[in-house]
């Protein structure tokens, strides 16, 4: 049986390499799969992964609840997610059309046969890409991970580092700017 989260944080901070290898392990998928919904970019994502786990180890002793280790390392990896973004907006080298593309925005792989309707789906697609871009970053944080990940409440809490009421304070606020501004595509 595996150590638990509270145990494998001690033994890190303790400078324990195996225990920090399974961390690594049990967590960097999802860390990756958060982070890329977040960049939109595999390269960039890779990179994060990488940048929280160096954190993790040299920050491992300042951990203050050891029981809360993923919750602590999704904050990390949101918090280096978020920098890139920023350098992103600072540079202004990405078009608008290279907005990461979620998965809810862009669907499942359907091969629509009618060219109208597969220019239309295209339409609507590049539609709410540009509507999540004009998001505020923590309503469009919380958006994806409530539609698109389709986790609760509190998971979505833990994930970006708020409470139950701040998140469904920002879903509602996202839900009703996306509403507002895909009206043309209802």
């Amino acid at each position: 049986m595996e150590p638990n989260d509270a145990v494998l944080a001690t033994r890190i901070a303790n400078g324990d390499t195996g225990a920090f290898e399974l961390v690594v392990r049990r967590y960097s998928d999802g860390i990756f799969g958060m982070s890329l919904r977040m960049l939109g970019d595999r390269a960039e994502a890779e990179d994060v992964v990488q940048d929280v786990f160096i954190t993790a180890w040299r920050r491992a002793g300042e951990l203050v609840e050891p029981a809360a280790l993923r919750t602590w390392l999704f904050q990390i990896a949101r918090r280096h997610c978020l920098i890139v973004l920023r350098r992103r907006r600072i540079r202004r080298t990405e078009p608008v059309d290279a907005l990461p593309e979620h998965r809810a925005a862009v669907g499942a792989a359907t091969v629509i046969a009618d060219p109208q309707r597969a220019a239309e789906a295209r339409a609507g697609v590049l539609a709410l890409r540009h509507a999540l871009a004009g998001l505020p970053t923590k309503q469009r944080d919380v958006w994806v991970l409530a539609e698109v990940d389709g986790l609760s409440y509190g998971e979505i809490g833990q994930r970006v580092g708020a409470g139950e009421q701040a998140v469904r304070g920002r879903l509602s606020r996202a839900r009703a700017s996306l509403a507002d501004r895909m009206r043309a595509w209802r």
